[in-house]
């Protein structure tokens, strides 16, 4: 059992977290109602990632995931928060969408532990680029599921959207090497 003390520090630490979790969760859902349908693929164009990475990157590997399980449970539930193209609810995570969303949670956890390592220019562009990486790893074996083709799931998912997340990822850096100080993020 916890002492008195203990449990009156844990307490709003535990709540501090799970407020960030929820905001965290929040912005995600903000930024996937930035969505473009492209010609030729059922994946929109989405600010969703570049806000998946920036949320794992700012709060933590622990605190992002959770945010992103909250996120992928708002959803499944019926809450609009996931990009306004597609299928609704728990069917989305069943559809040609459904890899990249439940890879978000890995996202956030792999950009939040390199950028607790650092926040040089090595770690800042690894931190992005490894959760767009994970992202895309979803994406593409739920398509390959699909389509039962991995050019085709390439070709589908992962071609389209190099130069913007190219950008996306440069974005992601300059915003972490700015906000993000390792030894105060919340983890």
């Amino acid at each position: 059992m916890m002492p008195v003390s203990a449990r009156a520090v844990a307490l709003p630490a535990l709540r501090s977290r799970a407020l960030a979790a929820l905001a965290g969760a929040l912005a995600v859902a903000l930024a996937a109602q930035v969505a473009v349908p492209l010609p030729g693929t059922p994946v929109p164009l989405s600010l969703a990632p570049l806000a998946v990475v920036l949320v794992g990157g700012l709060l933590g590997a622990r605190v992002g995931a959770a945010a992103l399980v909250t996120y992928l449970v708002m959803g499944a539930a019926g809450l609009p928060v996931f990009a306004p193209v597609g299928l609704p609810g728990v069917a989305r995570l069943f559809g040609p969408t459904g890899g990249y969303l439940l890879a978000y949670p890995v996202a956030a956890a792999l950009a939040g532990v390199v950028t607790a390592r650092g926040t040089g220019w090595a770690r800042a562009l690894t931190a992005p680029a490894l959760g767009i990486l994970a992202i895309h790893a979803g994406g593409a074996a739920q398509l390959l599921a699909l389509t039962g083709s991995a050019s085709l799931a390439v070709a589908l998912g992962t071609l389209p959207f190099v130069a913007g997340d190219l950008l996306k990822i440069g974005v992601a850096a300059l915003v972490l090497r700015r906000f993000v100080n390792p030894a105060r993020a919340l983890r």
